[in-house]
């Protein structure tokens, strides 16, 4: 299987000979969804890949079901919901397998008008704190660890049944086990072996703990480039489960068993291409790397909102799980928020905080802000953990819902000096608007609570 990415030559050279015939253009929205357009291959060339497209600039400014909401600035019925340019980024061209004569790009945002690029776009935004970043001399990488629960049913299947009762791939704890993951492996293969001929790098599959829940683990990467490659997989492996009949949900706790992580592994290295943050400190950890770490503690609380986005994400953390709530740090500890792990110039740190629910983008984007605040700050690691961090009393809680999130972000000076004015004011938007919708609701648990029996 050819790998990508491609050149555009190369991808010429595909169109010309009749084997690529559709280009997808994609840019990510907030909820990290790659939304877009498809262009016939010729068209791309000609006019798209010079000019760039448009697209409204509603796509960050609405909720999960499309709707148009207020108290957005950039876009809204008094502004008339104007378009922004889409300029695709060639370096990030790829082939689809799982779609034949498909590929696909992803799509920087600017605005019509010349005046710039869209700063609250994913995208964007990561790359303005990786700048940041790059003042000190470093640069970031990270993998994202995506967990998921896979039902045998369709997804408009799932819907006309209201998502229950449906049935999960696997129907016992399949943690680990080949036996388990066999009955389902035909799928995984699929998924593993045509994110790499889209240019991915598939380390693993295992399975977990929920009933039909599995994971799909791909190597690391620069930051920016990470992102990318998480959001086409989540898409790419939705789109091939439904062509298998299949569905697959990314929700963080997508019942009362166990929830769908995220992890994030992060670390940076200095102008040699080392590892900035390996040195003779506490658990090898160079005073720089301290420095990182303390400020990832420090900024946790105030950046959940980014590393946990919606309602639902903060189900995820329940006592005796193995969702963290304790904000403290270990080495190769399961129980804390940051957990160190790797050797030598493989040192990194682990962020098990955020729900497979993530908008990476963002989440990275937040992790980068942490350690430029902790080394600008000069800030002191505390104490490394080393029993069970649930117990610990005197340590911090990642907030326990959305609102709480909300207001600590809203008065957080620091997201508001890391990210901009307008920047911090949009995302704060998101998250009224998704606590408005949840306010809103009738539930199934207070019908089922409330019916009859009130």
């Amino acid at each position: 299987m050819r790998k990508a990415p491609l050149t555009l030559e190369q991808l010429r050279v595909a169109v010309a000979d009749g084997e690529i015939d559709t280009v997808v253009l994609a840019l990510t929205d907030m909820q990290g969804r790659l939304q877009g357009k498809r262009f016939h291959a010729p068209f791309f060339l000609d006019q798209v890949v010079a000019n760039g497209s448009e697209g409204c600039n509603y796509l960050l400014a609405v909720d999960v079901d499309m709707n148009t909401v207020d108290g957005y600035a950039m876009s809204s019925w008094e502004r008339g919901y104007g378009d922004f340019a889409m300029r695709p980024d060639l370096s990030t061209l790829r082939r689809m397998p799982w779609q034949p004569g498909s590929v696909l790009l992803l799509a920087d945002l600017e605005w019509l008008d010349g005046s710039g690029p869209v700063v609250a776009s994913p995208r964007q935004l990561l790359r303005r704190q990786l700048d940041r970043l790059a003042d000190h001399g470093l640069t970031a990488y990270a993998g994202t660890e995506l967990e998921f629960v896979l039902y045998r049913d369709s997804y408009e299947d799932a819907w006309q049944r209201g998502y229950r009762d449906l049935t999960p791939a696997n129907q016992y704890n399949v943690d680990y086990s080949l036996l388990g993951t066999a009955r389902v492996e035909p799928l995984l293969r699929r998924i593993r072996t045509e994110m790499a001929g889209a240019g991915l790098t598939p380390e693993s599959a295992k399975g977990e703990c929920n009933l039909g829940q599995h994971e799909i683990a791909f190597r690391y990467d620069e930051a920016v480039a990470c992102a990318d490659h998480h959001v086409i997989y989540k898409n790419g492996a939705k789109e091939i489960a439904a062509q298998e009949g299949m569905s697959i949900t990314f929700m963080a706790k997508p019942n009362a068993r166990e929830g769908n992580s995220c992890h994030i592994h992060f670390s940076l290295r200095d102008v040699d291409g080392r590892s900035a943050m390996l040195g003779d400190g506490p658990a090898q950890l160079s005073v720089t790397g301290q420095r990182v770490l303390a400020g990832l503690l420090a900024t946790m609380r105030e950046m959940s909102l980014l590393f946990a986005p919606n309602i639902n994400s903060y189900k995820r953390y329940q006592p005796g799980s193995f969702a963290p709530t304790a904000l403290r740090w270990g080495t190769d500890n399961r129980t804390c928020a940051l957990r160190l792990v790797g050797h030598g110039q493989g040192m990194r740190v682990e962020n098990r905080v955020p729900g497979a629910d993530v908008n990476p983008y963002l989440a990275i984007a937040a992790l980068v802000a942490g350690a430029v605040h902790g080394i600008e700050q000069e800030l002191e690691l505390a104490d490394e953990c080393t029993g069970n961090a649930y117990d610990d009393p005197s340590a911090e809680r990642v907030p326990p819902t959305l609102r709480d999130a909300l207001t600590l972000w809203q008065t957080s000076d620091i997201a508001k000096a890391a990210f901009g004015e307008e920047v911090h004011a949009h995302y704060t938007n998101m998250a009224k608007v998704e606590l408005s919708a949840f306010d809103a609701a009738v539930t199934d648990w207070e019908l089922t609570r409330g019916f009859e029996r009130l």
